[in-house]
């Protein structure tokens, strides 16, 4: 038995585990369905209210019907007996003190009531039903074992034996019988008026009553899940009609959304769910209309920008030619003439660059622009960049710091838009340094190739490395600006960053300096994954050991053992 036991336990535990898994598996299920469906959800609250009114209207029927047959039986029963009270003061009028003669005298008047007219009267005639007698002469003083009686007294229980061995007229439902075969009566006792104390009880069956009730609760429990189902099916079916269009609006709504500027409403009706129909469709035609009007208005703006850009190319270009002349000659004039044709000549520089990003943010905007992706090696790129900002570092007393992977950098990307992107966000970290060496890192993973920009400057305040890609937006309009930007650059560098399907991110803190991170796709259509380059690197760079050279630790060492070193190229 103990072996069949153990064997036993681990499938009850496995059984257990799958019930366990199958019950949260539901409720998962259950979870998501009371979460997205509001038809689901009113049903469920519908369902669980009206069975708990139906439980309630149960209950209250059940004790009602059962109270009234108990109440009906019982008086009765009193006026029944009553009556056969009369039928034994007669048997008994002559009994005398014998005990053997005493007991036949109870006998023969429980012979004489069972057989008597009233007690064998068809049953529909009477509202108790038939009865069961039982005779005992016996007083409050005598024990229950000296009692002399005839019929069935043991089934009398010993409270009503006292309350008619009292004198009194009482009533008790008494249960009797084993277990398995137990019997409920309605007990009525009354005392019988003769020369010695006599008790008349009759035992009253209640199995017609038990079975009414268990007919009428059979009865409320079929109606009360007929009523229930037909319930769950009617808040179904109206919910339906309500939930319905809500949800052909909602997929109506995402449809628009998503571009399908036609999208509208059936309208059936007069109903609040037509008016809500109306609403949509007046809603959306405004907003088409809207919607076209800024279009059209976006075209316009774009072909006056790049219709300016293009007519501003002409005398521009008489300009540079004569600025250039007098910059040439510039040793001839005047110290103060001298000056102001430098001036013209860097502000015409800055002028042909803003014409530039210019026409570069209409042709993105017009979305004209083509992506000439070729599988390349990054490193080159970077250096390129860097070499590109190198005289402005100088200028501006910072070192650009580089750490690039030994291996190839292998991408899908156009050479020329990255290289820009490189170069527009080491010259903004440049101006933005304080003179703080810059860093720039690339790696790659199997997805992705991560370019990031780290400056140790003045940093960006809370809520702006949201608005540093905005066109023309500065930090900080007052500052000295070394680069004289034209204040497209981080526009056009985001642009070039989506048109490759990567991310131009970008993360500040005051006076902690600042970090923008290009990230790229391997291979043009596929998903990026995660960055391999955190925002901002860490760790931040070491102290320079020497000219040109930084190094840093890969991995602790012990004492006096060679430390491992990463050489950085720094260009400055």
């Amino acid at each position: 038995m103990r072996r069949r036991l153990a064997a036993l336990g681990p499938r009850v535990v496995e059984l257990a585990q799958r019930v366990a898994t199958f019950c949260r598996q539901r409720a998962v299920v259950f979870g998501e369905a009371w979460r997205t469906s509001l038809q689901f959800r009113v049903t469920v609250s519908t369902l669980a209210l009206s069975s708990a009114v139906v439980f309630v209207l149960g209950m209250v029927l059940q004790n009602q019907i059962t109270d009234r047959l108990l109440d009906t039986k019982q008086r009765a029963a009193v006026a029944q007996t009553r009556a056969v009270v009369g039928i034994g003061e007669r048997e008994l009028a002559s009994i005398d003190a014998d005990p053997n003669a005493l007991e036949d005298k109870l006998k023969n008047a429980l012979k004489t009531i069972t057989s008597s007219s009233v007690a064998s009267q068809d049953l529909g005639a009477s509202a108790a039903g038939a009865f069961e007698p039982v005779l005992a002469a016996g007083g409050p003083d005598r024990p229950t074992e000296d009692t002399i009686h005839a019929g069935p007294y043991q089934h009398v229980p010993p409270p009503l034996r006292k309350f008619v061995e009292a004198g009194q007229t009482a009533w008790q439902i008494h249960t009797v019988g084993p277990e398995h075969a137990r019997d409920t009566y309605l007990i009525v006792g009354a005392p019988v008026n003769t020369i010695r104390p006599v008790q008349l009880y009759l035992l009253f069956p209640l199995s017609t009553e038990q079975n009414t009730v268990t007919t009428v609760q059979n009865t409320l429990l079929v109606g009360g899940l007929v009523l229930l189902l037909l319930l769950a099916g009617i808040t179904n079916l109206v919910t339906r009609q309500v939930v319905r269009p809500v949800r052909q609006a909602a997929a109506a709504a995402e449809r628009f959304a998503g571009g399908d500027l036609d999208q509208r409403l059936t309208v059936l009706g007069e109903d609040d769910l037509s008016k809500l129909a109306v609403s949509y469709n007046e809603m959306a035609a405004s907003i088409q209309r809207q919607i076209r009007q800024l279009e059209e208005f976006g075209q316009l703006q774009r072909r006056f920008t790049s219709d300016v850009s293009h007519e501003l190319r002409t005398p521009l270009t008489t300009v540079r030619m004569a600025a250039d002349v007098l910059h040439a000659s510039r040793e001839q004039f005047p110290a103060g003439l001298a000056r102001s044709t430098e001036l013209l000549v860097d502000e015409l520089d800055r002028f042909e660059a803003l014409l530039g990003d210019l026409l570069e943010i209409s042709r993105l905007d017009a979305g004209v622009e083509e992506l000439a992706a070729e599988v390349i090696d990054v490193r080159p790129v970077a250096e390129r960049a860097v070499e590109q900002v190198r005289v402005i570092a100088g200028t501006a007393g910072s070192t650009i710091e580089v750490e690039l992977p030994d291996e190839q950098v292998t991408a899908e990307v156009d050479a020329r838009r990255v290289e820009r992107i490189l170069r527009n966000l080491l010259a903004n970290a440049v101006d933005h340094s304080e003179g703080e060496p810059v860093r720039l890192v690339v790696a790659a993973n199997d997805t992705a190739v991560a370019m990031a920009v780290r400056d140790y400057g003045v940093g960006l305040r809370q809520g702006e490395a949201e608005l540093v890609f905005n066109r023309f937006w500065r930090a900080d309009p007052s500052r000295n600006r070394r680069t004289g930007g034209t204040g497209l650059g981080l526009a056009i560098s985001h642009e070039d960053a989506r048109l490759h399907g990567g991310m131009l991110e970008a993360w500040g803190e005051p006076d902690r300096g600042a970090c923008f991170r290009l990230t790229l796709p391997c291979r043009q259509g596929e998903p990026i994954g995660e960055s391999p380059v955190g925002l901002p690197p860490d760790p931040p760079p070491p102290a320079p050991e020497g000219p040109g050279r930084w190094v840093e630790p890969e991995t602790p060492v012990g004492p006096g053992a060679p430390e491992p070193q990463v050489e950085h190229e720094e260009v400055g």
